[in-house]
């Protein structure tokens, strides 16, 4: 199953495309179209699967009726355990599952059309360059940078380019300004020394910051926002938050936690 349409990737970069764009899709129902994807997988139906496709979009739906059939099929029966355990748990197994999947699809592909040793080293460096689903619906990603920057963090209260805790961040330090010339002078001087290290050290770890939504790295010329409640980073265009919104907010719920305090 896959839209209706069959698409078979011919080369190394091609099968990454393909990937990317599943990868993309099943991402969006974990995140921002959790709700949506919690009403579709009830448990009363038969064994359903999340489908992801290269248009970047989701399904939910029975397998395939064709026995072998045409691609590897994702894991059966993701609705069954719904109801029975935590939100967070669930959708952590059918990100995990959806991973498996996603692998499986990439290498069918690199069997099918004959790619060589070095042809599958290559896709898989490529797709290991990625974070996992898993590993972008639980956060873990997000809280392996943390640890590796929590000195960075601290002193620069997780601010970031063009986001709200940024602007935040830059009306304490016009306050701060206003300080003694004496404090003014020393501050000077300790950005004159030390400044250069902090900025790169604030680049390499914004630089490994992954979106919450779709998963993909921090860009500085794009505006992002923080939520309050997981502390996951989110493209504005992801979750439909433009700046001059983000500015009358004053706490930010993501459209997961959202929904999690909706159901409970």
């Amino acid at each position: 199953m896959d839209g209706g349409q069959p698409y078979n990737p011919r080369t190394v970069e091609e099968v990454f495309r393909d990937f990317k764009g599943r990868r993309a899709g099943i991402i969006k129902a974990l995140t921002t179209d959790v709700e949506e994807f919690y009403q579709q997988c009830d448990p009363e139906k038969e064994n359903l699967c999340l489908y992801g496709f290269p248009s970047e979009q989701w399904e939910v739906n029975l397998p395939a009726e064709e026995v072998p059939p045409e691609l590897p099929e994702p894991a059966l029966g993701i609705n069954f355990a719904r109801d029975g355990m935590q939100d967070k748990d669930w959708l952590s197994l059918v990100a995990v599952h959806s991973d498996a999947w996603l692998l499986a699809v990439a290498f069918y592909f690199g069997a099918r059309f004959g790619f060589d040793k070095a042809d599958r080293k290559r896709l898989f460096n490529m797709i290991n360059d990625l974070p996992t689903i898993f590993e972008v619906v639980t956060g873990t990603a997000k809280k392996q940078v943390k640890v590796k920057s929590s000195v960075s963090d601290q002193s620069n209260n997780k601010s970031k380019p063009n986001s709200k805790r940024g602007s935040e961040s830059q009306r304490k330090n016009s306050r701060g300004s206003q300080q003694k010339d004496e404090d003014v002078d020393e501050n000077e001087n300790e950005n004159e020394n030390g400044g250069g290290l902090d900025d790169e050290a604030d680049e390499e770890e914004h630089g490994e910051t992954l979106c919450g939504a779709c998963g993909d790295n921090y860009a500085s010329d794009e505006f992002w926002i923080c939520c309050d409640i997981c502390e996951k980073w989110f493209h504005g265009k992801c979750v439909k938050i433009t700046p001059a919104r983000a500015e009358h907010i004053k706490q930010y719920k993501c459209p997961s936690c959202t929904n999690k305090r909706a159901r409970s």
